[in-house]
């Protein structure tokens, strides 16, 4: 496999993380993540010295929040995003959620190996809301395959 599915989501926060409004979210992070590691497919989330990125602010938006990881393909990454208990949290999003500008989540291929920056991940999202669904930046939705070599 040359290429791997690279993905960022951005959610903009309610309330500050440590809020009792957020109290649930929070508690989930952990649970969340240690589920996505151990999900088939996954290969790499980008975290902060605490085990998450809860803190890392790629926008002047101080309650934006970013998500970033790669998978081994776009289907594993579904898989987990919709199949498993992480939709309990997706159907419960407007509760600790308000919408972010621009496109909240962006997919693009990235060579096996390559770890994305928050950077890279924001110039993604970026061109998502410009251009729409490119093969540099797309959806589920609107899926494009792996370079081929």
């Amino acid at each position: 496999m040359s290429h791997q599915v690279a993905q960022v989501n951005i959610a903009r926060l309610v309330a500050p993380m440590d809020s009792a409004q957020l109290a649930d979210f929070a508690a989930g992070l952990d649970p969340i993540n240690a589920l996505a590691e151990a999900s088939p497919g996954f290969v790499w989330r980008f975290q902060d010295e605490h085990g998450n990125a809860t803190e890392v602010r790629p926008y002047d938006d101080d309650q934006i929040i970013i998500n970033l990881g790669v998978w081994e393909s776009v289907e594993a990454l579904h898989a987990f995003t919709y199949r498993s208990d992480h939709q309990d949290f997706l159907r419960r999003r407007r509760e600790f959620f308000t919408p972010a500008p621009g496109a909240a989540v962006a997919l693009w291929w990235v060579p096996t190996g390559h770890r994305p920056d928050p950077a890279e991940a924001r110039a993604r999202l970026d061109h998502l809301t410009e251009h729409g669904p490119t093969p540099r930046a797309f959806t589920f939705r609107e899926r494009f395959p792996a370079p081929v070599e």
